[in-house]
């Protein structure tokens, strides 16, 4: 059986005018979940298949905290943050996930993520100016593939923990499958190495939903989901960087809203005050198109201020040129989100 986006019947979300002109046009699907796990709204093919690359790893961090193993190495909230995070390779995220190792006994040489040059311009021209090259601790998922080393740890498990059948991958499997309410129906590899499970776009949403209503019960897994929703809305610098979406748009809601973006355009959102959660995707994989999608949707659940500075960067954003001349807007397509 294929697996695929269906672009069939994606809709309009995203588009950029230059002048009078429609220069692009960025379609998607969306899913917005309540925390029965129903659809309250989508647009689009809320059954399409996708990997959630990066907007799983709260997900992939459940296990860290179930099984014990944050309890005993003593993780705290900002180790929760980056176990989330797709970071900046800042010296806020490397020297954190360089403590974090070290604290386990372990070091750089033991992750398997693989090495990438910071986008955090300081980081990056630190190292040129050093004569220095990036190592895996720059890698931007570095955090939770320290998680991932933390979980193996605890459980004793062996040193390749990137392997699908490693427990610690089928313990990630686990969680997804169980949060979803589906059974993953195939796995891709993602950019830092891992599997990455793949899942339906209303299945992503309802376990946004499931986070978003954690607070509601007690069981270990939902327990967990608080933490690492708290720990995002707390640290929003430590989950992505500075200009990022993900950290601007979080402090934007003073702490009310998680959200996540993944790799190709994929963005989701956790909203513990509505028990609400969001995924969406951009078919053609532009990332800024996913950004002001995801900021549109939560400016029309009230969430988010249109006119919040941080909204202005993602959604109705103003383009210029590199002489400062203003040359176009991104913004929403017309009837998205309606």
């Amino acid at each position: 059986m294929i697996y695929g986006v269906d672009m069939t019947q994606a809709v309009p979300m995203t588009e950029l005018w230059r002048g009078s002109l429609l220069e692009s046009l960025h379609l998607g699907h969306a899913v917005i979940c309540d925390d029965r796990g129903q659809i309250v709204r989508s647009w689009g093919d809320p059954n399409a298949i996708i990997y959630p690359r990066s907007s799983a790893k709260m997900i992939q961090a459940l296990p860290l905290i179930t099984s014990g193993a944050a309890a005993k190495y003593g993780l705290n909230s900002e180790h929760l943050a980056l176990a989330c995070a797709s970071h900046n390779g800042a010296h806020i995220h490397t020297d954190r996930v360089s403590a974090w190792l070290d604290h386990l006994g372990l070091s750089e040489l033991d992750l398997r993520c693989g090495p990438q040059e910071p986008a955090d311009m300081a980081a990056r021209d630190g190292l040129i100016l050093a004569d220095d090259t990036p190592c895996q601790i720059h890698n931007n998922c570095s955090g939770k593939h320290s998680g991932f080393l933390t979980l193996a740890q605890h459980m004793g498990a062996g040193p390749e923990y990137l392997e699908i059948d490693h427990p610690v991958q089928q313990a990630c499997l686990s969680a997804i499958e169980e949060t979803t309410g589906e059974t993953s129906p195939t796995y891709g590899i993602d950019g830092c190495s891992a599997p990455n499970f793949a899942t339906s776009l209303v299945g992503l949403a309802r376990s946004m939903a499931w986070f978003a209503s954690a607070a509601d019960r007690s069981d270990r897994s939902s327990e967990a989901a608080v933490q690492l929703t708290a720990a995002m809305v707390k640290h929003p610098e430590l989950v992505a960087g500075e200009t990022r979406a993900c950290t601007e748009l979080m402090r934007a809601m003073n702490g009310r809203v998680a959200i996540k973006t993944g790799a190709e355009a994929v963005f989701v959102a956790i909203i513990p005050e509505k028990r609400m959660g969001v995924a969406l995707k951009i078919t053609d994989g532009t990332t800024r198109a996913s950004e002001c999608a995801i900021a549109a949707i939560l400016v029309s659940l009230g969430v988010l201020a249109a006119d919040h500075p941080a909204t202005r960067k993602f959604m109705n954003a103003t383009q210029y040129s590199r002489r400062g001349l203003e040359c176009g807007v991104i913004k929403p397509a017309p009837d998205f989100p309606g």
